[in-house]
């Protein structure tokens, strides 16, 4: 006995064969959409789960710390290069060096800039040794200011330049000494006071380059 078709109630009647078809298709249609619904939900899930333990479950450490400049060697280096003996600042706890560097050029220059090692102290100095120069080559640093007037510290006589305060770099005080064939010029945005007490600590090495 053959079965008979199944009375699809809405119709009121059996299914054509076309209907079947298009009702198959349709919920093939629906159950792969729900599907790759499902689909796209877990996976954002899964996203989120990984992104939360990036950020969460990753340990971070500290920022790691800029390397220190090895001032003694770096002027080691220096001094055998040029053959000459050049200044190396004695720092204590109240500077730190944030670079050290032979300059080439028409003058070759011996770089030293430093900055308070405290963070509620402010400003820099930088420590200029130009070999076989004078006091003509310290314009050419601070922008074409020429020396005002002199001081002595530390017994040596210092030319004093007051910088303009719209000068590059923020430079506002500098002074500079002979010392034998280089020039010494220490300039930066440190007050004169700190300036000069800074190249007191300077003069003991200033006379034995003078006298070399």
């Amino acid at each position: 006995m053959s079965k008979q078709p199944r009375v699809v109630a809405e119709l009121g009647r059996p299914e054509t064969p076309e209907e079947t078809a298009a009702r198959k298709a349709e919920f093939s249609k629906t159950y792969r959409s729900g599907q790759t619904f499902r689909n796209l939900i877990a996976a954002l899930i899964i996203t989120l789960a990984v992104v939360a333990i990036v950020i969460f479950g990753v340990p971070r450490g500290q920022p790691a710390s800029e390397p220190e400049v090895d001032l003694p060697a770096i002027a080691a280096d220096v001094e055998s290069t040029m053959e000459r003996p050049v200044l190396v600042p004695e720092l204590g706890d109240f500077w730190r060096v944030n670079a050290a560097e032979l300059e080439g050029g028409p003058t070759v220059v011996w770089n030293i800039t430093l900055a308070p090692a405290a963070e509620d102290e402010r400003g820099f100095i930088r420590v200029a040794q130009a070999f076989e120069a004078d006091a003509k080559w310290a314009p050419q640093v601070l922008n074409g200011t020429a020396a005002t007037e002199t001081t002595r510290i530390g017994g040596v006589e210092w030319d004093v330049y007051s910088v303009s305060k719209n000068s590059d770099d923020n430079v506002s005080y500098a002074i500079g000494t002979q010392a034998g064939v280089d020039y010494v010029l220490l300039y930066g945005s440190r007050s004169p006071d700190s300036t000069a007490e800074f190249a007191e600590s300077l003069v003991p090495q200033i006379e034995e380059i003078a006298e070399d």
